[in-house]
């Protein structure tokens, strides 16, 4: 009996030496001959979680091993790719119980293998068992690609054609919003099963909630109901098994590089419009500090992060005036399949977009009161911006809150506002988009010293400078015949905001208007009299002029709906910047498109169908990839696209699929860190969060892209 216990007790030593020996000696796998092949050792700490990702043709390159923990206070997930030999490295976890799976382009998803930080483990890959298994996996935009377009015939009322069409159907309106193409939105919700053809289901289905009359405006009205007829093909096609014709190539090169964190914060029926957690002239201000969240029509809880404890917190944003109008006054216009009738939006501060000052202070756009400006704005006022173009109403303004105090200002502003960005000058002006027909700015110095916010303002409307004469003169007002004694004023409002790093020049983008453009304006001495413009058109094929940026050269990058990042450099420009030729087609030289990655419409396989909705340039190589690379919202594909080297690397969030931002930067936390201290912080921004993976009651999230220099650094 005693020889039996000992002899039991032996097998248990040696088979837990064995299976020791299975996680920490250098991994060997089968390849698909049948041979045994040693792979080379992977370095690993205390802190990570390593292995090697096989499956029965060998070693699987290129494929995401994802480590998620719900022990903290936010989920957390680390993501990781796998190098040429299948081995991976996750690093530098917190301490907590993780399961580890496999998720790739050409597989279907592991089974999940619980592990903890210091171990080594060896994971199975499955071949996806059919296609329509595989493309399950694919980025939204190989099945929006799907898609059939109308005919010329059908688009030819439509101002600007197919190309109008597809500026709706995409940045400006539809993708605008949602990411169209993901399962949630190629299937139909089973709540409209039961409705007779797919048409209407269809039409049902946009005119679901708060925003239902947003949506069914410009499928029915803008678009001449055109979206219901190929939006019920489509997903008719698809569920009669119909694939994408187009698939994905794994991650390669940088690409493999890439570890993306994923955290949640806020609560399942909000959406965040972006963030911050900087100041853009210095992205080391606030260095491994909270980031803030702009939760726009959703709610008034502005979410925080804070990256080093993985908690998140809230801070309710008050308004000034009880009046102020609130989206929970916002009709449900049909119950939704998710929400019912629950008026799910509930927001009177409406914040868009925040951004941290050189003191760490978060500016917001923010409404404050109702829309009817006070008399300082309106015609009578000794303001010098009113005395030229006064203002009655503006919807949203400013506000500023204090992390340290806890402090909340409003900012009474007479222009509307949308967008912000700090100027690169001594009095840290800072200038804003949103003001319809103006573009306004404060001056935060002067504002901070008086508490004055009508002697800190301007604004000024967007002339140009057609008479030739090089200053501001009377002005024809849009639509009127061109007056060659008189200047020009153009109704394009800023959407982006970006002031010249290294000038005193201000541009903007122009958006929901065919083709779009983009607006330089040159304040002068005196602003707003002395305030000139210049506008330009991109040059066909490219249009749809959504969210754009600026590097340290003055060089403006724009989203296009096109499927282009645009290009501008106004040094290319050869003919003269005023007179009566310089209203808008006088430099298409300016201009280079740089194709965004993924398929095409059958109908027009040249152009991409990615969306892109907003661009934002690295000045300050804040990710790891170089100084001034311009980073276009993946809209379509679950990340970003940086293009380096006139290639896009693009950093996919593989989980959750249906990932979708509008905005977002990035920070350097320690510039001593290496690819450590570097990241980009990019948050969910469609309007619907629970239509990704995970589905209703699936929070919000934010992710930190950093890139390493090989797959394995640790």
């Amino acid at each position: 009996m005693l020889l039996r216990i000992a002899y039991t007790l032996l097998v248990l030593v040696a088979v837990t030496f064995l299976t020791a020996c299975q996680r920490n000696t250098p991994s060997q796998v089968e390849s698909s001959g049948g041979a045994t092949q040693e792979l080379t050792p992977i370095s690993m700490d205390a802190d990570d979680i390593a292995g090697v990702v096989s499956s029965a043709a060998g070693p699987e390159a290129g494929v995401w091993v994802i480590a998620e923990t719900n022990d903290l206070d936010t989920r957390f997930t680390r993501i990781v790719v796998t190098d040429d030999e299948g081995r991976y490295l996750v690093p530098d976890l917190p301490a907590a119980d993780y399961q580890l799976w496999v998720r790739g382009y050409g597989l279907t998803d592991s089974a999940k293998v619980d592990a903890s930080p210091g171990e080594r483990v060896d994971l199975q890959a499955i071949t996806a068992s059919s296609p329509a298994e595989a493309a399950r996996y694919y980025p939204a935009a190989y099945w929006y690609a799907m898609m059939d377009l109308p005919s010329e015939s059908e688009v030819a009322e439509l101002p600007g054609g197919m190309n109008y069409y597809l500026t709706w159907m995409k940045n400006m309106g539809c993708v605008g919003c949602h990411q169209l193409g993901n399962e949630a939105t190629r299937t139909m919700p089973a709540a409209f099963a039961d409705i007779d053809s797919s048409e209407q289901a269809w039409a049902r289905r946009l005119a679901s909630g708060q925003a239902g009359h947003n949506m069914i405006g410009i499928a029915a009205e803008r678009l001449r109901g055109l979206p219901f007829k190929y939006l019920a093909d489509w997903s008719d096609r698809i569920a009669a098994g119909e694939l994408p014709a187009h698939k994905p190539a794994r991650p390669s090169g940088v690409e493999r590089n890439i570890v993306a964190t994923v955290r949640d914060w806020s609560e399942p029926q909000f959406y965040m419009h972006d963030l911050s957690g900087t100041d853009r002239r210095n992205p080391t201000v606030n260095g491994y500090g909270r980031l803030y969240g702009a939760p726009e029509l959703s709610t008034d809880k502005m979410p925080i992060l804070d990256p080093v404890a993985n908690t998140a917190s809230e801070y309710t944003l008050p308004v000034r005036d009880e009046d102020t109008p609130t989206t929970n006054e916002d009709p449900v216009v049909a119950p939704s399949p998710y929400w019912g009738d629950e008026r799910i939006w509930d927001s009177r501060a409406n914040v868009h977009n925040p951004m941290l000052d050189q003191d760490g202070r978060v500016w917001l756009t923010a409404r404050i009161r109702a829309a009817n400006n006070p008399d300082f704005c309106k015609p009578g006022s000794s303001h010098p911006s009113a005395q030229l173009y006064p203002k009655d109403r503006a919807g949203r303004h400013l506000a500023i809150f204090d992390p340290e105090t806890q402090d909340y200002t409003f900012v009474d502003t007479c222009f509307g506002t949308h967008h912000l960005q700090f100027a690169y000058d001594d009095r840290n002006t800072l200038w804003t988009s949103g003001g319809g027909d103006v573009v306004g700015w404060l001056d935060t110095t002067t504002f901070f010293e008086t508490g004055d916010a009508a002697a800190a303002q301007g604004w000024a409307p967007l002339i140009l400078d057609t008479n030739g004469n090089g200053k501001q003169d009377a002005w024809t007002e849009p639509g009127a015949p061109q007056d060659a004694k008189l200047d020009t004023r153009v109704p394009n409002g800023f959407y982006a905001v970006m002031p010249e790093p290294n000038g005193d020049a201000v541009w903007g983008s122009n958006a929901f208007c065919y083709p779009g453009s983009i607006t330089r304006l040159v304040p002068g001495d005196n602003p707003p009299q002395t305030a000139l413009a210049e506008m330009y058109y991109p040059p066909l094929p490219g249009f749809g002029v959504r969210g754009a940026d600026i590097d340290k050269q003055s060089v403006v990058w724009s989203s296009l709906g096109s499927g282009h990042l645009g290009e501008f450099d106004r040094r290319k420009c050869k003919g003269p910047l005023n007179g009566p030729d310089a209203t808008g087609n006088h430099c298409p030289e300016g201009w280079t498109l740089h194709d965004l990655p993924g398929p095409g419409f059958a109908e027009l396989p040249q152009f991409s169908v990615e969306s892109s909705y907003y661009t934002w340039v690295d000045q300050h190589n804040s990710l790891g990839l170089g100084e001034d690379v311009p980073i276009a919202t993946g809209n379509l594909f679950d990340g970003v696209h940086a293009l380096v080297d006139d290639e896009f690397v693009t950093l996919r969030v593989p989980y959750p699929m249906g990932f979708y931002t509008k905005g977002f930067e990035g920070r350097i936390d320690d510039p001593d860190a290496g690819w450590k201290g570097r990241g980009l912080w990019v948050p969910e921004g469609d309007r619907t969060p629970w239509l990704k993976e995970g589905g209703k009651g699936s929070k919000p999230i934010v992710v930190h892209f950093q890139v390493r220099p090989n797959p394995l650094a640790k």
